[in-house]
């Protein structure tokens, strides 16, 4: 057997180095940032639940750089890596976990709600499947206008076995809609393993055919794999090819949400999961393709100081003020109800 090649230069590389980049910077941020969360959460700042995507960042981080400006994402509510590689501010999703002033959307929304239309993202939601149907309308949107943008629709094996994911999917097949659902399967819906109650072992993409849709299954922990299928889909949307369904598999390294310990694991799946970390995955990556420590050294130490001080200027912030209660209500920004 041939040695592996460790130098750039004797590997076909089709991504290049500034998007390697951005993909390692990408994910670090994310696992930074929900790791702070998850801190906050302890010291008692951040009140309620959430819903963690620890273990899950190279999908958000592999789709989100194959995305142009313009592009819009769909997700539920375990949603915080999604906002956060469309480009969102740590201090902007951190101050609306807080329920801050400085929130994304001044501390209204929570955990389960983050939006940002300025940035792509159109919703996190907390009903199971309920964006799909939506995610459709907006693709739809596109191809009536003739504009050039995709809409992805991220949910997770559980959302297989609602009916609003088969309605959205022949939907968007009949009508040849620029959408990609992506199917984030971590194994386990809250507490059940998807196995369990499901007819097949790919709850996502083995029902594909059904719709006329390629089967794609890959894997969800290698940012580069998610990149080049990502890309690949982007293609065939915006060149009139209708819709993908790509199922990613991949694990949280945390329980559904923070009530959740997670004793319902095998023993040993997660320490098995854990090697193959995401983040761990791609620092290997980088220096196969001959990128240096410092690079990768000064990328951590950024995003550190980001999130730090995001923190800081969080804690600072003070709590929405009352009179804002009742704006934004419905569309006109009120609160009345129209006839």
């Amino acid at each position: 057997m041939s040695k592996k090649p460790t130098s750039a230069a004797a590997l076909n590389d089709d991504i290049g180095e500034e998007t390697r980049l951005e993909l390692y910077r990408s994910q670090v941020n994310i696992r930074e940032a929900e790791q702070r969360a998850f801190d906050l959460f302890l010291q008692n700042l951040v009140k309620g639940t959430s819903h963690l995507s620890l273990g899950q960042e190279a999908v958000a981080a592999g789709f989100a750089v194959a995305m142009k400006k313009g592009d819009l994402s769909f997700c539920t509510y375990r949603g915080h890596a999604h906002t956060l590689a469309r480009g969102v501010p740590v201090e902007k999703v951190l101050g609306e976990l807080m329920q801050r002033d400085n929130g994304l959307m001044r501390g209204k929304g929570g955990s389960m709600h983050l939006t940002s239309e300025e940035h792509g993202v159109m919703g996190s939601y907390a009903i199971i499947g309920a964006h799909l149907p939506i995610a459709c309308g907006a693709a739809w949107r596109a191809q009536y206008k003739g504009h050039s943008d995709v809409t992805t629709c991220f949910f997770g094996d559980g959302t297989t076995n609602i009916g609003a994911f088969h309605e959205a999917l022949n939907f968007a097949a009949v009508w040849k809609l620029p959408v990609i659902f992506v199917c984030e399967n971590n194994l386990y819906m809250e507490y059940t393993p998807i196995s369990e109650v499901t007819a097949v072992e790919h709850p996502a993409a083995d029902r594909a055919s059904a719709y006329g849709l390629e089967r794609i299954v890959i894997d969800g922990n290698d940012a580069d794999v998610v990149y080049r299928t990502a890309m690949k889909a982007y293609e065939k949307a915006r060149a009139g090819g209708g819709p993908s369904l790509i199922e990613c598999m991949t694990y949280r390294h945390s329980g559904h949400s923070r009530a959740d310990p997670a004793k319902y694991r095998p023993e040993g799946e997660l320490e098995r999961w854990k090697e193959r970390d995401p983040i761990k995955i791609y620092r290997e990556r980088l220096k196969q393709f001959g990128i240096g420590d410092d690079a990768v050294a000064k990328i951590d130490a950024d995003i550190k100081r980001i999130v730090d001080e995001a923190t800081e200027a969080c804690k600072a912030s003070p709590n929405p003020p009352m009179d804002i209660l009742t704006t934004d209500v419905y569309a006109d920004g009120g609160w009345a109800w129209r006839n």
